[in-house]
């Protein structure tokens, strides 16, 4: 079972590869969340990952000793919200369960560190198998859509996707 824990400066020029061969190129072919056939730009840079470290935002890694074998940014929105994105797993890794530790610890950061009781994501709206994927573990189509975030051709929309979060105190 990996170590999950919050993202160091340090530890950034390590995950930055990660990310990337998890999105896109041909490596992330070997994955089944890829967006390699949508897009070809780099899927991010070490000055953006930097951002997501600290303040109103944690970038929580899956470690195995000390390869880092995915993971996956949350922030907090305000007013109970918080947004999960950047999920990623090495993509000869996935199908083995990180993905689903991942979302855990995001979703415990989310209610224990921002005190959110929901939280959402956006999902490609053509990636139907990675959205029915999110399905399985929770998470609804909110009905909104919204644009790519940077313009491409053909443009791309996004699907908006919500779960409610629960204090696992308050199960039954």
């Amino acid at each position: 079972m990996p170590t999950i824990r919050p993202a160091t400066p340090t530890d950034l020029p390590r995950l930055h590869p990660v990310v990337e061969r998890a999105y896109r190129g041909d490596s992330a072919r070997q994955g089944w969340t890829h967006e390699a056939d949508l897009l070809s730009d780099t899927r991010t840079d070490l000055a953006t990952l930097a951002t997501l470290i600290d303040g109103d935002s944690r970038l929580l890694i899956a470690l195995d000793g000390d390869t880092i074998l995915g993971c996956v940014n949350v922030a907090n929105r305000g007013e109970g919200l918080a947004y999960l994105g950047l999920l990623c797993v090495d993509p000869q890794l996935q199908a083995g369960g990180i993905g689903k530790q991942l979302i855990a610890a995001a979703e415990a950061t989310a209610r224990d560190t921002f005190a959110a009781t929901r939280i959402e994501m956006t999902v490609i709206d053509r990636r139907v198998e990675l959205i029915a994927w999110y399905e399985r573990h929770g998470y609804t189509r909110s009905g909104e859509t919204r644009p790519f975030p940077v313009p491409v051709d053909p443009p791309l929309t996004m699907a908006v996707l919500v779960k409610p979060l629960f204090d696992q105190q308050q199960l039954p």
